[in-house]
């Protein structure tokens, strides 16, 4: 997830009438993961209404860092939050209890797109600089002990998306060199390389076995990742917006897509078809792309600059 403010907000609910703090926290497909406990009045969250989004308030503020945040990502299990910001930090948070956890410094090669692995203090982290020199285009970064454990060479251009499987150790970028790029944790070379036109966006849902790929003219391609060589099983275009999709989600049931265009517009999409459910236009921001995520029930859309 991409931020172009400086800024970074933590956003809880709060009733003070009755309960100290709730939390949003995963459906009830997701029984593994462990609901914050930081306060003794807490309960989870399982489904959303309109009352409870229009209840969303600020839990906190970070503003120790410079130039805007490049990208944020969630990790799947654990209360955690890693931002990637153009002053080439990492910062780690815990979003249970709103704390800055870490700051790494990476000013060899910067900080642009971020995404943790299955590990919760290992992240990718795709580079800014020297990509023509060094052609270290992605690094496997260890929080923990601020090591880079791996350096991934193969992309010529910026990387502008990244995402990691969700059952294993591969994961996919995308880059303006026009390639997607299949790789493992565990091995330095390219697994797999797909040449596609325009400004490639790349996608796993939420059971890794598919994944999708978003590119220009409003083609959707999808792919069973076990045998992506084999070409795309489905393909559809979304009609009406020719602008260049900057990103592409899964809901976590698997049915629903969510794209955001270069034009500021938002998509909701049929997974299985490819039929367009809905969209919304915002007000465009000098400079910046649009994203947007589900909420973990999918009923709701979450978007900001």
């Amino acid at each position: 997830m991409r931020s172009s403010s400086s800024i970074l907000f933590f956003f809880f609910f709060f009733f003070r009438r009755k309960y100290q703090s709730f939390f949003l926290v995963q459906t009830p497909s997701k029984p593994d993961r462990q609901t914050p406990t930081i306060s003794v009045a807490m309960i989870s969250l399982t489904e959303l209404d309109d009352d409870t989004v229009r209840s969303m308030s600020i839990g906190a503020v970070f503003s120790d860092f410079g130039g805007k945040i490049n990208s944020v990502d969630f990790h799947r299990k654990d209360d955690l939050l890693v931002t990637a910001s153009e002053d080439d930090s990492v910062r780690l948070y815990d979003i249970a209890s709103a704390k800055l956890l870490k700051t790494t410094y990476h000013k060899k090669h910067g900080t642009d797109r971020i995404c943790f692995t299955h590990h919760p203090s290992s992240v990718i982290c795709s580079s800014v600089y020297h990509l023509d020199s060094t052609g270290e285009s992605l690094r496997y970064l260890s929080l923990y002990d601020n090591r880079c454990l791996r350096y991934f060479k193969g992309h010529k251009d910026k990387v502008v998306s990244l995402c990691m499987s969700p059952i294993n150790d591969s994961f996919m970028s995308s880059s303006l060199d026009h390639s997607i790029r299949i790789w493992d944790l565990r091995v330095n070379a390219c697994q797999g390389i797909l040449h596609l036109r325009g400004r490639p966006t790349v996608a796993y849902d939420q059971q890794g076995l598919v994944f999708a790929v978003a590119m220009e003219g409003g083609a959707i391609k999808l792919f069973d990742s076990r045998s992506y060589d084999k070409g795309p099983f489905d393909t559809f275009l979304v009609g009406g917006d020719t602008a260049e999709v900057c990103d592409i989600k899964f809901s976590n049931d698997g049915k629903s897509m969510l794209l955001t265009t270069t034009s500021n517009n938002i998509y909701v999409l049929d997974a299985y078809g490819g039929d367009k459910r809905c969209g919304f236009s915002l007000e465009p921001s000098p400079s910046t792309n649009i994203e947007a995520t589900f909420t973990p029930d999918g009923q709701y859309v979450v978007s900001g600059i």
